[in-house]
């Protein structure tokens, strides 16, 4: 099909402006990859805008359109304790006169310190509920349907209209009936096809850490849609490929439904790489230190040290390893969170200076 079909069916589903877009896309010239003949650009939704910009801002353009459609006027969402996708939530809220609700998850030792995301939720008012939960995975479905329907029920007794956003806004579920946080990324990816275009790039791959789902799958439906030579590898950031493939799969299922696209997305269309989930979620490791370390010496950007600094150090040493191919054009997209960086201050001292 072509981008002009594909931007007609999204146009079909609203969206409230909250960001600046495009994000920047610039090429990595300082990483030394020119002897392999390989290309490396980075998608800055580090800098969509709201507070402190993130892939997740793009998906709430979709998500806050609902709230507001339905009328609520709380928004209640759930994820760890330091996560960027509860901070953007928040701020997203309170830029359209909603209250935030957040429940978080004690996912890694990293205590309750009023620091990083959380200072940032603070500032921005929001009701915060801390709860503990497995170690070093993203918190499930399972372990917060509970908790998060006495938050709702409560909130009701108190008057408000409560909409309830799943994690990442990714599979749909409690008040989002749809794919929204997919279809926000299946726009991003006609952003960088458009954006290379000028550049007479076409992309190869697109490489970015995957969570829980909908970047994943709303880039893959982009490039199966207009861009059919493209792949995109979803590096695993916390579970395994064999339990996390389904949600994508299922994810990509839904957004080429709601949509109504005439295209396909095959198993192998999912591309997961989880040889790098190193001692789980959110759990800094020298090598992630050591990758955030070179790309802001070199680069002068910073990654975060859950998602991107994760993804960046996957791709860089599967490029060490000969994955990719001479000719290769690959786009990293830098999902944001570099408040993140900050409660791991000592995690960085301890790799980087011993």
């Amino acid at each position: 099909m072509n981008k002009e079909e594909l931007i007609n069916k999204l146009n079909q589903y609203p969206r409230i402006s909250l960001i600046s877009l495009p994000s920047p896309l610039t090429e990595m010239s300082n990483l030394g990859l020119e002897s392999q003949n390989l290309r490396l650009f980075i998608k800055r939704d580090d800098l969509t805008g709201l507070a402190f910009g993130g892939n997740k801002s793009r998906k709430l353009e979709f998500i806050m359109a609902d709230v507001l459609a339905k009328k609520a006027d709380v928004a209640i969402t759930w994820a760890s304790l330091q996560s960027n996708w509860c901070l953007q939530t928040a701020a997203a809220a309170r830029k359209l006169g909603l209250k935030p609700i957040l429940v978080l998850f004690k996912t890694y030792e990293l205590g309750e310190q009023v620091d990083g995301n959380i200072l940032l939720d603070f500032i921005l008012g929001a009701e915060i509920h801390i709860k503990e939960a497995a170690k070093g995975k993203i918190v499930s479905l399972d372990e917060v349907a509970e908790v998060i329907e006495e938050v709702r029920l409560k909130t009701l007794k108190e008057g408000y209209n409560p909409y309830v956003v799943p994690i990442g806004g990714s599979t749909p579920g409690f008040s989002m009936d749809l794919p929204l946080g997919a279809m926000a990324y299946v726009q991003a990816g006609l952003e960088i096809f458009d954006q290379l275009k000028e550049q007479q790039v076409i992309p190869t791959w697109i490489v970015h850490a995957s969570g829980s789902g909908a970047t994943q799958a709303g880039l893959v439906v982009a490039a199966k849609a207009v861009s059919p030579q493209t792949k995109v590898m979803g590096i695993c950031v916390s579970d395994p490929k064999k339990d996390f493939f389904p949600e994508v799969y299922q994810i990509a299922q839904e957004t080429v439904a709601a949509l109504d696209l005439k295209i396909s997305i095959a198993p192998e269309d999912i591309i997961l790489v989880d040889n790098y989930l190193g001692e789980g979620y959110g759990i800094l490791t020298a090598n992630i230190a050591q990758v955030i370390r070179l790309v802001a010496q070199q680069e002068g950007i910073f990654l975060d040290p859950v998602y991107t600094g994760k993804a960046m150090w996957a791709l860089l040493d599967l490029i060490k390893q000969g994955y990719f191919h001479s000719g290769d054009r690959i786009v990293f997209i830098h999902t944001g969170g570099t408040a993140a960086l900050f409660p791991h201050r000592q995690g960085f001292l301890s790799f980087l200076t011993s």
